[in-house]
């Protein structure tokens, strides 16, 4: 499917989904959907989170049928915290051990398809701090109104904390110095998501479970490369949550986290052939382009053609020997 077409098509954005017409079409499709959080040390935030999306889409509407807490070894009170607010809670370690154990977000997603019951799993991070039931209706509004989609991923405003204060439309500095150019690079198909690493997505368990998940940072990277590839554009869609609140990382944190979906990008890409072959690396460039319309932002697509050439060694081109080496001769 074109990425221009794909853009306006499957872009959705939260409101546009009533939570009572979401809880009757389940319903009727006689559907269960689980949330799953995964957690390390988030003791200070991830009981309001549980609790903003428990009293409103368990106790209220039934839209999900359990929150699951997957951790990956927390050493503050995350597991008591999590219990407390009404979640199910299990280490990551504990779940399918003869599978062995990898510390990291990614584990703990993959391994959540073990114990969770839902038809439809929505994954939410922790640390949200204007956490919102939208952040779950939102993501499996398109999954449960539309039949072509089986995955929807998010994607908002990050305000980066700047000096004390939020500045917009500044965060996801991985995603924008990283991920979005070398999708553009290497994968110029998914160069339409705006947040290709966001933490909040959602799937149907008839493909989650049937793609490969990288067990770190990396895991958002290679979701969306191989439901691309198995499944087709057309079945994903992303979601205007607006405005992620959130504990913004120091740029340290964020070095090693680039280092670590780097690592996993060149293994895909390498298994996929597409680093050996020249011929695949994409010159133009899909920006994403978010502009203030008053209070509301306003998405567009534009693309930039970018030509680069390897130039050899100075040495080894004609003219230039000519004017320097012979000048170099006649002056010994």
């Amino acid at each position: 499917m074109d990425v221009e077409k794909w853009f306006e098509k499957n872009r959705f954005i939260a409101t546009d989904f009533s939570l009572d017409e979401l809880v009757d079409i389940k319903k009727k499709q006689k559907k269960r959907i689980s949330c799953v959080i995964p957690t390390l040390n988030e003791e200070v935030t991830v009981g309001n989170v549980i609790r903003e999306l428990r009293d409103t889409l368990m106790k209220k509407t039934r839209l999900i049928d359990e929150i699951i807490v997957i951790d990956s070894g927390s050493r503050d009170n995350t597991k008591k915290v999590a219990e407390e607010a009404g979640a199910l809670f299990y280490y990551a370690k504990d779940i399918l051990p003869g599978e062995g154990y990898a510390k990291g977000k990614g584990e703990n997603l993959w391994k959540s398809l073990f114990v969770s019951a839902g038809d439809i799993i929505c994954w939410v991070d922790a640390d949200i701090k204007n956490i919102n039931p939208k952040f779950v209706y939102g993501l499996v509004g398109p999954i449960l109104k539309y039949r072509n989609i089986n995955f929807s991923k998010a994607f908002y405003q990050r305000p980066l904390d700047v000096g004390g204060g939020l500045k917009n439309l500044e965060g996801g500095r991985v995603t924008e110095l990283l991920m979005r150019p070398l999708y553009n690079a290497y994968f110029p198909q998914l160069a339409g998501f705006i947040q290709p690493l966001s933490g909040e997505y959602a799937g149907t368990r008839e493909v989650l479970e049937k793609v490969p998940f990288f067990t770190g940072y990396g895991v958002e990277m290679g979701l969306l490369i191989d439901l691309e590839r198995s499944f087709g554009l057309d079945s994903m869609a992303q979601v205007d949550l607006e405005t992620r609140e959130h504990r913004n990382r120091p740029l340290n944190d964020l070095s090693k986290m680039s280092f670590e979906i780097l690592q996993a990008f060149s293994e895909k890409s390498n298994s996929l052939g597409v680093f050996v072959n020249l011929d695949k690396i994409n010159q133009m460039y899909t920006l994403i382009e978010p502009k203030l319309s008053g209070e509301k932002i306003e998405y567009a697509l534009a693309k930039k053609l970018f030509l680069i050439k390897h130039r050899p060694p100075m040495v080894t081109i004609k003219e230039y020997r000519e004017k320097f080496m012979g000048w170099q001769e006649a002056s010994k």
